[in-house]
């Protein structure tokens, strides 16, 4: 897999240490994760609350971890504390409630904007827009740092498919960081299994795999 990464960053002419492989570990067992942590596997991505917690208290502070499922607000006490970076922020009232948590527990906690880059109406994630004005917000809370952007392209069977939703995520960043001052779009979390190649290729700096890494979920 970081072959195929680094590969993947060089046609780009890109450095492949700037990018974040996180392991998808939704439904995947202890005993398939920690040989990945012993390998060499750092960053673990939980869509699942309680699933989280559950591995948290086994794994602790040997990963990092990544929120990549849809976040309730009355389970944002339990993610700030322990997560290292929530990637699926689409609203002001889900960030207004990080905000609290983390105030709550002294932490700045950094956070992604999730984009439906697809405007798609089974998916979560900000209108496109509709993310200037969220982004403005975001910025000003004082215990939130957004660093930057996320999306899950439309369902497709060939990975070339997802390539214009992610450079549409690119260019959306670009937007940001050129409208008004304010912080710098530091990450595109973008690119799945089937298709984080195209997506580094289209500058994600973190991606998002799971059965490329762990296998099929049982």
């Amino acid at each position: 897999m970081q072959c195929r990464l680094a590969a993947a960053a060089q046609r780009v002419r890109r450095r492949p240490e700037d990018i974040t492989l996180v392991g998808v570990t939704k439904l995947i067992g202890l005993e398939r994760i920690q040989p990945a942590l012993a390998a060499g596997l750092r960053h673990l991505g939980e869509n699942y609350v309680q699933e989280a917690l559950d591995k948290y208290e086994v794994i602790g502070d040997r990963a990092i971890w990544h929120f990549i499922g849809h976040l309730q607000r009355n389970k944002v006490r339990y993610v700030v504390p322990r997560f290292d970076l929530i990637e699926t922020v689409d609203s002001l009232r889900l960030a207004q409630e990080i905000d609290k948590r983390a105030t709550q527990v002294g932490k700045r906690m950094p956070v992604l904007l999730q984009v439906n880059v697809g405007d798609e109406d089974s998916k979560f994630g900000v209108a496109p827009s509709e993310l200037g004005a969220l982004w403005d917000q975001v910025a000003a809370l004082a215990h939130l740092e957004v660093q930057g952007l996320m999306a899950i392209p439309p369902l497709a069977p060939e990975p070339e498919q997802s390539r214009p939703y992610f450079r549409r995520l690119r260019e959306m960043a670009k937007e940001l960081e050129a409208s008004a001052p304010g912080p710098r779009v530091r990450h595109l979390s973008m690119g799945m299994t089937q298709d984080f190649e195209v997506a580094i290729e289209e500058g994600a700096t973190i991606v998002r795999v799971g059965t490329g890494i762990f296998g099929p979920r049982e």
